[in-house]
């Protein structure tokens, strides 16, 4: 099954790569201006429909400390981008492999293995900037439409390919395999501009967001270092290429830019810490060893990421008060840093001392109203204490600040079920199988809905208004197929 995973979550970018390599050298080499044909329109529900997939078949995380961390550390690069024509959504995946991806409608993933492999924020940052970059350039639309010039049927092809090649990977790819041999070799240069492009439009990002500009050729080296001889490379470097002139061309536009200290993050590294105990091959053992080896011989770039990382593995060991006693001594450093606040909120709730966990995550709702973290946390400790009700407008708030967040449904699923309100818990589980492409299985949910909303004609209306709205889009998935 993880092998299925794999192929399914790096798929995108693959496609984006083959996309580019059908671009006639003739484009521009810069903006969106050729980009006439494939809208932006376009792109967004193109985009929709591959997240939706997507969730349906690849390991989406939906932890939400580390989904917070990632979309704050993202669109404080995307705020210093120029040409942004659409809305961001970072995502991460459950995977050791070191790639990340961008495609249509501003989705950019990230593979937890490249939190696994890079040493710092920066370097983190510097392949974000490239991703994003891939996006405000519109690299694959540009590509698909140099395409459709010479063929309108092979851009159709091409297109379904890529949905077909995340729901079904073997399927796809050799759908693909086909579609590519159309390509020829002069036409591959394209997908060099793109990256060059990329390299270099994403280092601007980079330096004016304020992160060190040699953690794009830092990250470059150190993975051409580490699988210099190996046969199987990451995925990362069989979609982005790294011949040493990359490494070059990176450490000389870095020295363009004057030569200040740049410190790491602190949340960068309990971000890292997270994804090594909880979502990587790590068993909890050998996690605990790795944090009580880095505290033993000073190993770490923070000594409070290390404790950290060792109050998870206590936790997941089931050593709960040698994991608080490590917690309470961080929160005493530092009280409102949402890692540390998140994990005291779950061995509160371990220990049923639901009273205090409402207590700590209401006075951090007051300084942080819009907080996915403090917002999720206190919904599912309301549920969870016997007051479901008091869940549900938090969880209202969430779904309204992200609507492509699956999270927030399945806990009002739960707080309805708790309840006994069954038209809302079905209508609930209802718009979470919508997210993960499921439309068949969303409109038999609201049809039990429906069942249970007699004499409620608002509610019957909405859950019909709902139904055709779910059917409409079910056919134009299909279509896209």
């Amino acid at each position: 099954m993880s092998k299925t995973f794999i192929a399914s979550a790096v798929s995108v970018l693959f496609v984006a790569n083959i996309a580019s390599s059908f671009a006639n050298s003739d484009l521009p080499d810069l903006g969106t201006a050729a980009v006439n044909t494939f809208s932006l329109e376009k792109e967004m529900v193109y985009g929709d429909a591959y997240m939706r997939v997507i969730r349906s078949s690849a390991p989406v995380l939906n932890d939400p400390v580390l989904n917070q961390y990632l979309s704050e550390l993202g669109n404080k690069l995307v705020a210093h981008a120029t040409g942004v024509k659409t809305p961001f959504y970072f995502f991460l995946l459950r995977n050791d492999e070191i790639n990340a991806f961008a495609f249509f409608g501003g989705h950019v993933g990230v593979h937890t293995g490249l939190f696994l492999n890079a040493d710092s924020e920066s370097e983190l940052a510097s392949v974000l900037a490239h991703e994003i970059t891939h996006v405000t350039q519109r690299h694959l639309a540009r590509s698909l439409e140099a395409q459709e010039k010479s063929s309108t049927a092979t851009i159709a092809g091409l297109l379904g390919a890529i949905l077909l090649t995340i729901a079904a990977p073997q399927a796809g790819m050799a759908a693909l395999a086909t579609t590519q041999a159309l390509a020829t070799q002069s036409k591959i240069n394209y997908t060099r501009l793109h990256e060059k492009e990329a390299d270099r439009i994403g280092m601007q990002i980079l330096v004016e967001a304020g992160f060190d500009p040699n953690g794009a050729a830092d990250f470059f080296a150190e993975l051409a270092t580490r699988y210099r001889f190996t046969t199987t490379p990451p995925q990362m470097l069989l979609t982005h290429p790294l011949p040493e002139s990359r490494i070059t061309d990176a450490r000389n536009r870095a020295a363009q830019y004057p030569n200040r200290y740049i410190p790491d993050n602190l949340n960068y590294q309990l971000a890292k810490s997270r994804i090594q105990v909880r979502f990587s091959s790590f068993n909890d053992e050998a996690a605990l060893s790795l944090f009580e080896t880095q505290l033993k011989k000073h190993s770490y770039a923070f000594k409070e990421s290390a404790l950290y990382g060792k109050a998870l593995a206590l936790f997941r060991l089931k050593k709960y008060e040698e994991s608080e006693a490590i917690i309470d001594t961080l929160i005493k450093q530092d009280a409102n840093n949402l890692f540390y606040i998140d994990t005291k909120t779950d061995l509160l709730a371990q220990r049923k001392a639901f009273d205090d966990a409402i207590v700590l995550l209401e006075a951090q709702r007051k300084l942080k109203p819009t907080s996915q973290v403090v917002n999720a946390n206190l919904a599912n400790i309301y549920v969870e204490s016997g007051s479901p009700k008091k869940a549900i407008p938090m969880l209202e708030e969430l779904i309204f600040l992200d609507k492509q967040n699956i999270l927030p449904y399945q806990i009002m699923t739960d707080a309805y079920r708790k309840m006994g309100n069954k038209a809302l818990e079905y209508y609930s589980n209802a718009e979470a199988m919508a997210l993960a492409a499921d439309y068949k299985g969303a409109i038999d949910q609201l049809n039990y809905a429906y069942r249970h909303s007699e004499g409620q004609q608002l509610q019957i209306a909405r859950i019909e208004a709902r139904i055709r709205q779910f059917r409409e889009a079910d056919r134009n998935l299909e279509a896209l197929k």
